[in-house]
C-alpha cells in the first residue's frame, strides 16, 4: 500500500471563475476519492452568478478527498479537493476497519438516497468528515432525507482547518446549534457582521452549512418572523436546542394535496441573484422609455421559408428571429448614435463602433443574455450560424461568463410564450432592447382591403440619458420597415 504523505497532497481552490465573482455552487462532481486524474481534466461542475462553469485540475494526481458536496456554495479560494501528486499507486477507498486510528481520513464514498421525485444523480459524501457533519442545502421541491448521527473523525478537525473555521464541536450533528460551553459558533466574519447588524445572537441559529457553519441564509431565516408554523410531528422525544426560526428548517416536498405544504421558500443564489440584481440596478438607474410599433410581417414569413431552401443556407437554423436580428442590425446601422452606452464617472457618451448583439435566453437556471461578438459584420448564414450556436449552448447550460459579457444591444422574444409584447427592462451598460411579440393572424388593411395577415408588436425600450425619443422611433420604425419589405436588407444594406 502507498502511504501518502500531506506534503505530496495538493488543494486545489475555487478559482474565480467570472469577473470578480466571489462564490460559486458545486452542481456535480465527476471525480470520486481514489481515482487518477490528469492535467486539464474536469471534475466538477459549477454555478456562478452568470453561468455553469466546468472545472478542470490544473495537475495530474489521485483524489484524496471532496471537500464539499453537491449543493454546497463555496467561496472563491477555498480548497474544494485534494490530489496526491506523489505519483504512487492508487487504491480503491474503503470503509476503515474498528480497529483504525482515529487520525486516517475518511475518504469512503456512498450513495444519498434520491428524494421522491428529485432527479438529481446520488452524490458524494464523507468528504474527509462525518457524514452527520455536511447538510446540503433544500433545494426547491426536494426533501432531504435525514442522517443518522455518526461519530467525528480527527479528520473533521483537519477538515476545518483547512477551510478556515477552526474545530467544530465533535458531537453537534449538523443543523443544531452548538450547546453552550462547546466553543464559539461556528460563522465568517462576513456573517457575523450580518448578525450583529441584524440583531441576531448566532448561538440560536441553526447551521446548513458544511462542518456545522453557519450561513448568511441561516441568519436571515434567524432574523425574519415565522410565517406559519407548522404543526409538530408525533416523534420520540429529543434533546433539547435553542428555539430558531421555524423559516429555517428545510422545506418538505408537497403532498398528494396542493394545500398540504402552504408555502415553499427558493434560496435565491446564483443566476436568478446576479438578474435580480441586474434588473433592480438597471430600473434605477437608467430612465426606461418604451415605444411600440404593430407591423404586418408576412412578407418577412415568406422569406423565411424561402431561405429555408436556398442552398447557402443548408443546414441551418432559419427562423423569423434571424430576419429580425438583421433587421436590428440595419436599423443600427443606419442610426449609429443608439448603440452607445453611459460613462457616470467620466459623464460621457461611449459610442460603440461593432454590435455584440445579445439573444435573451430562458434557462432552467433563470435568464441569461449571450451576445453574438461583432454581430454588425457578419452576412446572413454567419448570423444563423452564430444563433443556433447560441441557443444549443444555452439550452445545455454550458453558456460561458465571457459570453455575456460587452454586450451592446439586445433582442428578447417573448412572443414564443404567447404574449403580444411586453416592457423589456435594459440590460445593465447597454443602450436599448428589442421585444418581440408573438406574430398573429389578424385582418390588416393591405392595399385598401382587409385581410387576414400575419401581424406582430415590437416594443423598443431605451436609456434615456443617452437616446432622445427621436432616435429611438427612427430605430423602431426602420425596424419594422425592414420587416414589412424585406428586400430593404438590400437596398439599404
Amino acid at each position: 500500500m502507498t502511504t501518502m504523505t500531506e506534503a505530496s497532497v495538493r488543494e486545489f481552490k475555487m478559482p474565480d471563475v467570472g469577473e470578480g465573482l466571489t462564490e460559486a455552487e458545486i452542481l456535480k462532481w465527476y471525480v470520486q476519492p481514489g481515482d487518477t486524474v490528469t492535467d486539464g481534466q474536469v471534475v466538477c461542475e459549477v454555478e456562478t452568478a452568470k453561468a455553469a462553469v466546468e472545472l478542470p485540475i490544473p495537475y495530474d494526481g489521485v483524489v484524496r478527498a471532496l471537500h464539499f458536496p453537491e449543493g454546497t456554495t463555496v467561496d472563491v479560494g477555498m480548497a474544494i479537493i485534494a490530489v496526491d501528486v506523489s505519483g504512487g499507486a492508487a487504491e480503491a477507498p474503503a470503509p476503515a476497519p474498528e480497529a483504525a486510528p482515529a487520525a486516517a481520513p475518511a475518504a469512503s464514498v456512498a450513495e444519498e438516497p434520491k428524494s421522491a421525485g428529485s432527479g438529481r444523480q446520488p452524490v458524494l459524501v464523507g468528504y474527509g468528515v462525518a457524514a452527520s457533519s455536511t447538510k446540503r442545502r433544500p433545494r426547491k421541491g426536494v426533501e432531504i432525507p435525514a442522517q443518522e448521527p455518526a461519530q467525528q473523525p480527527a479528520a473533521a478537525a483537519v477538515q476545518a482547518e483547512l477551510n478556515g473555521h477552526g474545530p467544530a464541536p465533535a458531537d453537534a450533528p449538523a443543523g443544531t446549534s452548538a450547546p453552550a460551553g462547546q466553543g464559539r459558533p461556528l460563522a465568517k466574519p462576513p456573517v457575523r457582521k450580518l448578525a450583529k447588524d441584524l440583531g441576531v445572537d448566532l448561538t440560536t441559529v441553526s447551521p446548513t452549512g458544511p462542518d456545522g457553519i453557519i450561513t448568511r441564509e441561516d441568519v436571515h431565516a434567524a432574523a425574519s418572523p415565522a410565517q406559519t408554523p407548522a404543526p409538530a410531528p408525533v416523534a420520540a422525544p429529543q434533546p433539547a436546542v435553542p428555539a430558531v426560526s421555524t423559516v429555517s428548517a428545510p422545506v418538505p416536498a408537497p403532498a398528494a394535496s396542493y394545500d398540504a405544504v402552504r408555502e415553499t421558500r427558493v434560496p435565491v443564489k446564483g443566476v436568478r441573484k446576479a438578474t435580480a440584481a441586474a434588473m433592480v440596478g438597471s430600473a434605477f438607474t437608467a430612465p426606461h422609455v418604451t415605444e411600440f410599433v404593430t407591423v404586418d410581417v408576412t412578407r418577412t414569413l415568406k422569406l423565411v421559408e424561402e431561405l429555408k431552401q436556398d442552398k447557402d443556407m443548408q443546414g441551418l437554423r432559419v427562423n423569423p428571429l434571424l430576419l429580425i436580428a438583421k433587421a436590428l442590425l440595419v436599423a443600427i446601422r443606419r442610426n449609429p448614435e443608439i448603440n452607445a452606452s453611459w460613462d457616470e464617472a467620466a459623464q460621457e457618451i461611449v459610442q460603440k463602433h461593432y454590435v455584440n448583439l445579445g439573444i435573451a435566453a430562458a434557462t432552467p437556471r433563470g435568464l441569461i443574455v449571450p451576445n453574438i461578438k461583432d454581430a454588425h459584420a457578419k452576412t446572413l448564414p454567419q448570423l444563423a450560424e452564430s444563433l443556433g450556436e447560441l441557443v444549443a449552448t444555452a439550452r445545455e447550460g454550458k453558456t460561458s461568463p465571457a459570453a455575456m459579457q460587452g454586450g451592446t444591444v439586445t433582442i428578447t422574444n417573448v412572443g414564443v410564450f404567447g404574449v403580444d409584447t411586453g416592457t423589456p427592462i435594459l440590460n445593465p451598460g447597454e443602450s436599448a432592447i428589442l421585444a418581440i411579440g408573438a406574430i398573429k393572424l389578424q385582418p390588416w388593411v393591405h392595399k385598401g382591403k382587409v385581410k387576414p395577415r400575419q401581424v406582430t408588436t415590437l416594443a423598443l425600450s431605451f436609456d434615456h440619458r443617452l437616446v432622445d425619443g427621436e432616435l429611438g422611433s427612427k430605430v423602431l420604425a426602420d425596424v419594422a420597415a425592414v420587416l414589412e419589405q424585406p428586400k430593404r436588407l438590400i437596398t439599404w444594406a
